[in-house]
C-alpha cells in the first residue's frame, strides 16, 4: 500500500504563505500580507513582482496555462484558460505572465445569469483578484480566485457579496468590541466549516437512467424491498471501492490545501458525507466548490457517479450541507465562545444576542439563502429541518436568557439577579445540549450550525445574508452603547431587550411536529414552504435597505438575483418536465404496453393448449396495466399541456407559481401511475434500473 506524508503533500500545490515568503522580496511579501490581512490595495508594482514569482512557481509544478477561476451565479464555478506563452521574434515563444494579467482579467459576460444586468450584446464583464484566497494549480492550470463584476461594476458573482459582507461585520463587529475595551483586535471575521453530503451511484447503472443524467435526481421510482429502514448504513464500515475514492479525494483537497477532516457514510444507502476544518468564510467557500467538483470528476475514476442533488431519491434522505458558522478576532478568540470573567461573559452574550436579532429579523433572507427547485423537496423530512426558521439553543442557555429577560434569578446565582457585566455566568462546557437535528440553526458549544442549505448550493449565499444581518444587528447595539452614559446599565438593558423583543425565534422542540407549524404561525413566524413563496422577500423594503445600508448588494442587484432565482426554478422543473415527457413516451409506456400484450399472448397460448386452463393471471395483470397505461398516457397528456402553458407565461413570478402550482402537480400525478407501473411490470421489460439497483449499486 502506497504510503502518503500527509504534511509533506498539504498545500504542495498552492500559492501560500509558506511558498509567497521564500519567493517574494520581503517588503512585496509584507504588501501581499497587509492585502490579505487588512484589505490593502496591492500596488502594481508589488503586483508585477507576485505575477512573475506565481508564474515561476506555476511552471515548475507543470502548468502551461492560466485563469481566472471565479463563481458566476449559476453556482458553480468558471474559468477561461490563458497560455503563458509570448511570442519573440525568430517565431520562439517565451513564458510570461504580467501584474495586469494577475489583477484583472476580461471574459465574456453575456450568457452567464445576470438578471438583466447584462444584455446579451453587453458581454463585457471583469474578474478581480482576490488575495485573500490563495492561487492553486489544477489539472495543470494557475487557478487564480476572483471576483466577477460587469462593466459598470455590479456583482455578477457569489464572491463578491461574500467579500463585502465580511467587511460589513468586520466594520460593526469592530466597533462592538472597542466598547469593551479590546484595543488589540484589528480585525472580525466569519469562519465556516460546511459539511457536505453526496450519494455516490455505479456509472454504469446511472447512465441508463435519462432522468439522473439530465436533471441530477430520479424523476421515476418505485420504493424498494429495503431504503434506510434498519440505520445499518449510518456510520456503517466502508465499502472499498468508495473507501478508494475518499482516499484519492483526501489527496487530491489536501493538495489544494483544503483541510478534508472527517468522512462517513450518511443515514441513506449509498449516502456519504465530508467536513472540512473551519476556515475564514470565503476561502471556505472556495474550498467547498473545489470539493464538489473534485468529488464529481474523482467518483469517475472508480467508475462511480457523484450525485449532488437534495433529494435524488424519494422516500430516503435527501443531501444537505450543514453551514458551521461562528466569528473570531485576529486574536484567535471565538466571540459566540463563553468566557470565564463577567465582561468575557457580557460580549458573548451581546454578540450571540446580535444573532438572535439577525435571525429573528431576516428570516425570509434566510429562507432565501437555501430556496432552491431541489432544496424545496428535502426541506421539513428526513433529518433536514422545516422551511419555519428558527433557532435552538440548548435548555441551559434558553434558561440563562430567560433570567435576565425576566430580571429573574438563575438556579445557578442564589437569590441574585443576574446583571449583565457585573456577574460570571454558571459555566457550562462548550456543548452542553443534545443536537436537534430538526433545527433549522442550532447553537452548537461556540458556533451555529445552519442546517438548511442544500448539498448542490454555493454556501456563499447563506453566509452573505448571516453576516449582513449579524452586521445590522451589531450596527444598532453600537449606537446605543457608544450614547452611554452607564455602559453596564445600557448593555444590561440592550441585551433583556433583544431577549423579550425577539425570543420568539427560539424554539428547541421537535421541528417535524404539526403543533410546531400551528405556533410558529402563533409567534408570527414564516412558513415559506417552497422557492416561489420566499422569493418576492428578496425585494422587500426592510431587505432591500438591509443590504444597500451595508453595501453588499444593490438595489439593482437586489432585483437581478430576485430574477435569477426565479428563472432558475422554471427552467429546473421546465427540465425535469420534458425529461418525463420524453421517459414516459418514448420508454415507459412502449415497455409496459409491450408487457401487457406478453400477457395477452400467454393467456391465449395457454387457452390453446386447455380450455380449463387458469388465465386469470395473466389477464387481471393485463386489463390492470393497461387501465394503468392509458391514465398514464393521459396523465403525460396533462402535462404537456401544462408545460406549454407555463412556457407562454411573461411574468417571472407568474410563472414560477405556474410551475409550482401546476406543471409540478401534473409531474407528481405522472410519476404516481409510473410507479404503480413499475410494481407491476416485469424487471425484463421496465426499461430503467430500479431504486434497488441504484442505492445497492456499489460493491
Amino acid at each position: 500500500m502506497e504510503k502518503i506524508n500527509v504534511t509533506e503533500i498539504f498545500g504542495c500545490d498552492v500559492f501560500n504563505d509558506s511558498v509567497m515568503r521564500s519567493r517574494l522580496p520581503k517588503d512585496v511579501f509584507k504588501q501581499v500580507q497587509r492585502s490579505m490581512n487588512e484589505g490593502k490595495r496591492l500596488d502594481s508594482a508589488a503586483a508585477t513582482v507576485v505575477a512573475n514569482a506565481m508564474k515561476d512557481w506555476a511552471i515548475e509544478k507543470g502548468a502551461t496555462h492560466f485563469t481566472h477561476w471565479f463563481q458566476p451565479m449559476t453556482g458553480i464555478t468558471a474559468e477561461k484558460h490563458d497560455s503563458f506563452i509570448s511570442p519573440v521574434d525568430g517565431g520562439k515563444v517565451i513564458m510570461e505572465f504580467s501584474g495586469k494579467e494577475l489583477i484583472q482579467g476580461e471574459p465574456d459576460a453575456s450568457s452567464f445569469p445576470s438578471g438583466g444586468l447584462r444584455a446579451t450584446f453587453e458581454a463585457r464583464g471583469y474578474t478581480a483578484w482576490d488575495p485573500t484566497s490563495y492561487a492553486f494549480i489544477k489539472d495543470n492550470v494557475l487557478c487564480i480566485p476572483t471576483a466577477f463584476c460587469s462593466y459598470g461594476g455590479e456583482a455578477l458573482d457569489k464572491k463578491t457579496p461574500l467579500l463585502r459582507s465580511m467587511e460589513a461585520i468586520n466594520r460593526q463587529g469592530m466597533r462592538v468590541l472597542k466598547l469593551f475595551g479590546n484595543t488589540e483586535v484589528t480585525s472580525v471575521k466569519t469562519t465556516v466549516g460546511p459539511e457536505q453530503e453526496y450519494f455516490l451511484v455505479d456509472k454504469n447503472v446511472y447512465e441508463k437512467r435519462k432522468d439522473l443524467v439530465y436533471t441530477g435526481r430520479t424523476l421515476f421510482g418505485a420504493k424498494p424491498p429495503k431504503g434506510q429502514e434498519l440505520d445499518d448504513h449510518y456510520f456503517g464500515t466502508i465499502k472499498p471501492r468508495v473507501a478508494a475514492f475518499m482516499k484519492a479525494l483526501d489527496q487530491e483537497l489536501w493538495r489544494l490545501g483544503v483541510m478534508a477532516k472527517t468522512e462517513h457514510n450518511e443515514a441513506a444507502p449509498a449516502q456519504h458525507e465530508l467536513a472540512p476544518v473551519f476556515t475564514t468564510a470565503n476561502i471556505a467557500a472556495d474550498h467547498n466548490q473545489l470539493t464538489m467538483e473534485l468529488m464529481q470528476k474523482l467518483a469517475r475514476r472508480f467508475d462511480m457517479v457523484c450525485l449532488l442533488h437534495e433529494k435524488p431519491f424519494a422516500g430516503v434522505n435527501g443531501s444537505g450541507k450543514h453551514n458551521n458558522w461562528s466569528m473570531v478576532t485576529n486574536t484567535g478568540i471565538n466571540l459566540l465562545e463563553p468566557g470565564e470573567t463577567p465582561y468575557e461573559n457580557a460580549q458573548f452574550l451581546l454578540f450571540l444576542c446580535a444573532v438572535i436579532q439577525a435571525v429573528d429579523d431576516y428570516q425570509d433572507m434566510l429562507r432565501i439563502s437555501v430556496a432552491s427547485a431541489g432544496n424545496d423537496h428535502r426541506l421539513g423530512a428526513s433529518e433536514a429541518p422545516p422551511a419555519i426558521v428558527s433557532i435552538f439553543l440548548g435548555e441551559e442557555l434558553e434558561g440563562i436568557l430567560e433570567a435576565i429577560e425576566k430580571d429573574a434569578p438563575y438556579g445557578g446565582v442564589e437569590k441574585e439577579l443576574i446583571k449583565v457585566g457585573v456577574h460570571v455566568l454558571p459555566k457550562f462546557p462548550k456543548d452542553t445540549t443534545d443536537r436537534n437535528r430538526t433545527s433549522p440553526f442550532a447553537f452548537t458549544g461556540n458556533k451555529f450550525e445552519f442546517r438548511m442549505l442544500g448539498s448542490s448550493a454555493s454556501i456563499s449565499g447563506a453566509n452573505v445574508v448571516l453576516n449582513t444581518a449579524v452586521a445590522e444587528s451589531l450596527r444598532q447595539y453600537a449606537d446605543v452603547l457608544e450614547q452611554a452614559e452607564d455602559f453596564e446599565a445600557a448593555l444590561h438593558d440592550l441585551i433583556r431587550d433583544v431577549i423579550r423583543r425577539h425570543k420568539r425565534i427560539i424554539f428547541n422542540g421537535n421541528g417535524y411536529d404539526e403543533a410546531w407549524v400551528q405556533e410558529a404561525e402563533h409567534r408570527g413566524l414564516l412558513n415559506l414552504k417552497t422557492t416561489p413563496d420566499c422569493v418576492p422577500y428578496y425585494v422587500c423594503p426592510k431587505n432591500i435597505e438591509l443590504f444597500t445600508r451595508h453595501r453588499v448588494y444593490t438595489a439593482t442587484e437586489l432585483k437581478a438575483r430576485y430574477e435569477i432565482k426565479l428563472s432558475s426554478y422554471c427552467k429546473v422543473l421546465h427540465i425535469e418536465a420534458l425529461t418525463m415527457l420524453d421517459m414516459t413516451q418514448k420508454d415507459i409506456l412502449p415497455a409496459v404496453s409491450g408487457y401487457a400484450r406478453s400477457l395477452a399472448e400467454a393467456a391465449l397460448a395457454k387457452r390453446s393448449l386447455s380450455d380449463t386452463m387458469d388465465v386469470s393471471f395473466e389477464t387481471g395483470l393485463a386489463t390492470k396495466i393497461s387501465r394503468l397505461t392509458a391514465e398514464l398516457n393521459g396523465r403525460a397528456a396533462s402535462l404537456s399541456t401544462a408545460v406549454t402553458k407555463a412556457e407562454a407565461l411573461t411574468d417571472s413570478l407568474e410563472q414560477a407559481r405556474f410551475y409550482r402550482d401546476t406543471v409540478f402537480e401534473e409531474m407528481c400525478s405522472l410519476r404516481q401511475v409510473a410507479d404503480e407501473l413499475e410494481t407491476l411490470c416485469s424487471a425484463e421489460y421496465w426499461p430503467y434500473p430500479s431504486y434497488g439497483d441504484l442505492l445497492f449499486s456499489v460493491k
